[in-house]
């Protein structure tokens, strides 16, 4: 495995090179917006144990019910699709991240599967599923979130790395009742495409090295996070290195990272 810097400035010359390529073809940009948004709902909810597939989830976003498959995980599919769409739009502002938008992010992805959740933070104590951490007492979360969002936005590492450890430490304080894997990787992505990054698309394959890197992560290990997303970034731009028909080798002059 590549070293933390290494693994860094490969992937700021790959932004690079595909930025080399912008502006891109209106339809060419339209097609490759819709492919990500299916492609991003798709896998993000089949983390979290959705049923359906990537062909599925496609119908579902153009209005057609797939039969055999839950009313929820339909919901799933059509909430998150439009909080992606939500986080399309807020990606275009230089604002701050707050626990506001945490919050009306939460509502959306749950605003038909579970609305009487949505948008609230939790209260009552949790497990986590597949881990020994204990989230924070229901009466801390919300001081748990404005103090993690205050270092988030104070911290001046690489872009990749201080989302992948913010991503982390949210998913630690665990704040809602459910969809806090979900409304987690939007705004981590709204983090990333503010900063000029394209977002890490996460296949359900990775779901054993996510939850893996999250539990690292728990423990002070922060590194394993920050390769996970780093890779789920390099899976977004293979989508548009392959329609781009870009050539495969990386240029040899010194990496530059994306203009902020």
């Amino acid at each position: 495995m590549k070293n933390l810097a290494q693994s860094m400035d490969t992937l700021d010359q790959r932004v690079q090179r595909l930025n080399d390529y912008r502006p891109l073809a209106s339809e060419t940009r339209q097609s490759l917006e819709q492919a990500l948004r299916t492609h991003l709902t798709y896998a993000s909810n089949a983390i979290e144990g959705n049923r359906l597939t990537l062909a599925e989830t496609q119908v579902v976003l153009n209005g057609i019910t797939v039969g055999g498959k839950p009313l929820r995980d339909h919901l799933e599919a059509i909430d998150h699709a439009d909080a992606w769409d939500a986080v399309v739009d807020w990606s275009q502002s230089a604002d701050p991240l707050t626990p506001y938008l945490l919050r009306s992010l939460h509502a959306l992805v749950l605003r038909r599967s579970q609305p009487s959740h949505a948008g609230q933070y939790r209260t009552v104590p949790v497990a986590i599923a597949g881990s020994h951490l204990i989230p924070p007492d229901p009466i801390a979360v919300p001081g748990a979130v404005d103090d993690l969002f205050t270092e988030w936005n104070a911290m001046m590492a690489h872009p990749v790395i201080v989302g992948a450890q913010m991503h982390a430490a949210l998913m630690k304080i665990h704040p809602f009742i459910d969809g806090n894997g979900r409304t987690g990787r939007l705004l981590l992505n709204l983090w990333l495409m503010r900063h000029h990054y394209p977002p890490a698309l996460l296949s359900p394959n990775d779901r054993p090295q996510y939850y893996a890197a999250l539990q690292s992560a728990d423990t002070g290990r922060g590194q394993p996070m920050v390769h996970v997303i780093a890779h789920g970034i390099g899976r977004t731009l293979q989508v548009y290195e392959q329609v781009l028909r870009m050539p495969p080798e990386l240029p040899a002059s010194k990496p530059r990272r994306p203009q902020l």
